[in-house]
């Protein structure tokens, strides 16, 4: 079968003879000659004005082709064109969108005066590029000002893309550039609507990745504390990055730092909820590998999908060291006051949520003058590096850092390149314990008393006490209830304990610490007393007169029971107190 023959009677075809008759006529439509168009000027996209004499026409050529000719096509186009010849650019055609944007514009001149507003646009220069290279350049979203017909102006973006016209002319003249130019105003609107759409999502995001975070950190009597928050990005995804200060009472300060992997809301409501379960187990003054064991079993009922890694560290200035338990966390790195930076690298366990592992504490020394960082892996880790270099990276910029702990934190950031832009959450804790010289020698001070003996260990507390609450020149009435508290938990490990038995005096510029420690790991409960009782007072006396106790298990076996009073706001050393 002729397929040829059959398919030029179909509708919307033609006979294959027709259609080289057809490219001949248009082979170079740009340089068709046509008549001129009185409404935007007297030009043509070649630049001529009148039909030569032995050319057709352009109304014979759409009587021939039955095709409208190349000036009509892009005088109804929507878009913007307009037409230069030569090297000065001279006008040779204006469509009809052009000139209800910009106005009228006449033919013949060059296009730095005919068409002022390209080189308001910056677009003559890329034009003379282009006539040059031969080949077509874009600027997006230029940004154009014209009227409407009245007073009003409008404002509207548009695409120009400036495409060259018989680049292969060896006539110069012939040679120009069309410039065209698509309405992108919704578009630029639209996107800029997206962009301020996305900013307040990003803001209501961190907005409320901060309010999960402590608004305001507690402040311990030993340590100066400082941390901050950088999202990472600028979406709208907020991560679960997270830390908390927590005092335990006695002088000890529990610090705790997680990432919960992933962004998005669930991730911030996984963190807040760990955050939330970490202050409650703080208060029941566990070791640390018992808080990370709980916290453990929480994680994996809060969401099994959820991977989550902490750190918890409980600073005791007591014994001047900082015991701390970690699941899958980065390590503690602290700066000693020689400049030497170590690692708490051990123990380590799984992240939380894993289950089936028993967690372990360690411990390492935090005396006076040192410097400790907990921090997120946002901090050191990067795409294209090691993450060990990142750790590498911290430890040089820590053993340099001096300051208070919020400078540190602002200059480990600024050296380890987090900006605005970083691609990760990032959350640094810093702690100082400052060695206290000079007169704030004298507002911390320790005192201990082994209680060696039977009840004869009672008075001898006491008079130690008296003698020493003395000797920090403290109110009288301070004085008394401080004896009385000390005898009360001597007596109370003198009758439920065993040795070793110690006591303890402690004052800081806040308050005044007491405390005894013994070998046995039952826990005192305060409990109402009955009238006919004689024993069962103790600890309701002490939860009287103190301004806070408590008691925990010590890491060696036995417990330790204690009471703090806050220290009054006149001077110590008033002789109306003394």
């Amino acid at each position: 079968m002729n397929l040829t023959r059959w398919s030029a009677r179909l509708p919307g075809t033609q006979r294959r003879s027709a259609v080289p008759a057809a490219r001949a006529k248009t082979a170079d439509p740009a340089g068709t000659p046509a008549q001129g168009r009185a409404v935007v000027g007297t030009g043509t996209p070649d630049g001529t004005t009148a039909t030569g004499a032995g050319s057709p026409s352009t109304d014979e050529f759409a009587q021939v082709a039955g095709t409208p000719s190349v000036p009509e096509v892009l005088a109804s186009l929507p878009a913007l064109i307009a037409v230069t010849r030569g090297p000065a650019h001279r006008v040779s055609f204006v469509n009809d969108a052009y000139a209800e944007v910009f106005g009228p514009r006449d033919t013949g001149a060059p296009a730095r005066e005919a068409l002022p507003e390209l080189d308001e646009l910056g677009l003559l220069p890329l034009m003379d590029q282009v006539r040059r290279s031969g080949k077509p350049r874009t600027v997006k979203a230029r940004k154009v000002t014209h009227g409407d017909g009245t007073a009003v102006t409008r404002q509207g973006y548009f695409t120009f893309t400036c495409t060259p016209v018989h680049a292969d002319d060896p006539d110069p003249d012939r040679r120009g550039v069309l410039v065209f130019a698509a309405d992108v105003t919704d578009q630029v609107l639209s996107a800029d609507r997206l962009r301020e759409s996305e900013r307040r999502l990003h803001e209501t995001a961190v907005t409320l990745q901060r309010s999960l975070l402590p608004q305001e950190l507690e402040q311990p009597d030993d340590l100066r504390v400082a941390a901050t928050y950088q999202p990472g990005g600028t979406d709208a995804a907020v991560g679960g990055d997270w830390y908390d200060v927590i005092t335990l009472g006695a002088g000890r300060t529990a610090l705790v730092i997680g990432d919960v992997m992933g962004r998005g809301v669930r991730a911030a409501a996984v963190m807040g909820q760990l955050r939330t379960a970490v202050r409650a187990y703080a208060r029941l003054d566990l070791p640390p590998h018992e808080v990370i064991q709980l916290l453990d079993g929480l994680a994996s009922e809060i969401d099994a999908t959820q991977i989550a890694t902490c750190v918890y560290a409980v600073h005791d200035p007591s014994e001047g060291r900082l015991s701390y338990a970690s699941a899958g966390h980065l390590p503690i790195v602290i700066r000693d006051p020689d400049g030497t930076v170590r690692r708490a690298d051990e123990p380590t366990g799984p992240p939380l949520g894993t289950g089936g592992w028993i967690h372990t504490s360690g411990s390492i020394p935090l005396g006076p003058g040192c410097t400790a960082v907990l921090y997120t892996d946002g901090l050191v880790e990067r795409r294209d590096q090691d993450i060990d270099d990142g750790i590498a990276a911290l430890t040089q910029a820590l053993a340099g850092a001096t300051g208070a702990p919020q400078v540190i934190c602002d200059r480990l950031l600024r050296t380890l390149g987090v900006t605005s832009e970083h691609d990760d959450d990032v959350a640094v804790l810093v702690l100082q314990y400052p060695d206290h010289t000079g007169d704030d020698a004298e507002l911390f001070r320790n005192a201990s008393l082994e209680l060696l003996g039977g009840i004869e260990a009672a008075p001898r507390a006491r008079a130690f006490a008296s003698g020493v609450l003395a000797s920090w020149r403290f109110p009288v009435a301070l004085r008394d209830l401080g004896v009385l508290a000390a005898s009360e938990l001597v007596a109370n490990s003198l009758k439920h304990g065993h040795p070793p038995m110690r006591l303890r005096l402690r004052r800081t510029d806040r308050r005044l610490i007491i405390e005894v420690t013994d070998g046995d790991e039952h826990l005192p409960r305060r409990r109402r007393a009955e009238p006919g009782d004689e024993s069962g007072r103790g600890i309701s006396i002490i939860a009287t007169i103190a301004s806070g106790w408590g008691s925990r298990r010590t890491p060696g076996g036995g417990k330790a029971v204690w009471c703090e009073f806050a220290l009054p706001e006149y001077p110590e050393d008033s002789a109306d107190h003394a």
